[in-house]
């Protein structure tokens, strides 16, 4: 809590916006995200803040494929989440909430630039911000940009939304392994030595350093946004 407030830092993947048959980015999911959004807010009173991937439109292992190097093949990714981070906005916007979008590339005719205090007022004012961008540097996923940004505005809880359709975190890959055990609350460490491929590690060691709790649930079925924060379903990480 920060006095009587809560705030958290939700992490979408890029892939959660869009499906193979319509496309990248799907109107009926970013209006059903952009009510789920505006009811924890309107609702709950839980400042939001926002990290989208990219995945759906570019991932930096596809430039890799064919020639690009690295660094450059991540940059185009960090492009991909700014326009994965204007959908979003413009559907939240649609529903008369106020929402920032911040980049941590300038680009001042779209976004803001990310400045830290800035976002805090921003969320203090009751807006949604999104960043974009990631952290502004090759090699580091959304998942450590999320880490990061949830660290800087002093969010006690980051929701890591997949799509996976798999609604926490298991001993395997429960669409591959009928047998795995699904995990309520595993601790940071475990995640770590049991190499349970939540997010990248750079990401989980982050949050243990700086004591943030991690909530992993599946973000594509409606609604899910306000049951995982009830903790009706997913897995606490801490």
């Amino acid at each position: 809590m920060i006095g009587d407030r809560c705030r958290i830092l939700l992490k979408i993947s890029g892939e959660a916006l869009g499906d193979p048959s319509t496309g990248p980015l799907d109107a009926a999911v970013l209006t059903q995200l952009a009510k789920e959004l505006v009811g924890l807010r309107s609702e709950l009173g839980v400042e939001i803040a926002l990290v989208v991937g990219g995945g759906n439109i570019w991932r930096g292992t596809y430039g890799v494929d064919i020639g690009i190097d690295a660094p450059t093949s991540d940059n185009i990714g960090m492009l991909a989440t700014v326009m994965n981070a204007l959908a979003l906005q413009s559907a939240i916007e649609a529903l008369g909430q106020p929402v920032r979008l911040q980049s941590a590339i300038n680009m001042s005719e779209l976004a803001e630039p990310y400045i830290r205090r800035r976002a805090v007022r921003h969320l203090e004012k009751g807006r949604i911000v999104i960043f974009a961008a990631g952290t502004g540097n090759p090699f580091f996923t959304t998942d450590t940009a999320a880490a990061l940004r949830a660290a800087e505005i002093g969010a006690q809880t980051m929701m890591k939304g997949t799509h996976s359709g798999v609604n926490g975190i298991y001993s395997a890959d429960p669409r591959l392994d009928p047998s795995a055990t699904k995990y309520d609350h595993v601790g940071y460490m475990d995640v770590i030595s049991r190499d349970l491929n939540v997010m990248d590690m750079t990401a989980v060691t982050f949050c243990k350093d700086h004591g943030i709790r991690v909530i992993v649930f599946d973000v594509t079925s409606p609604g899910n946004i306000a049951r995982a924060w009830r903790g009706e379903i997913g897995t606490v990480v801490d």
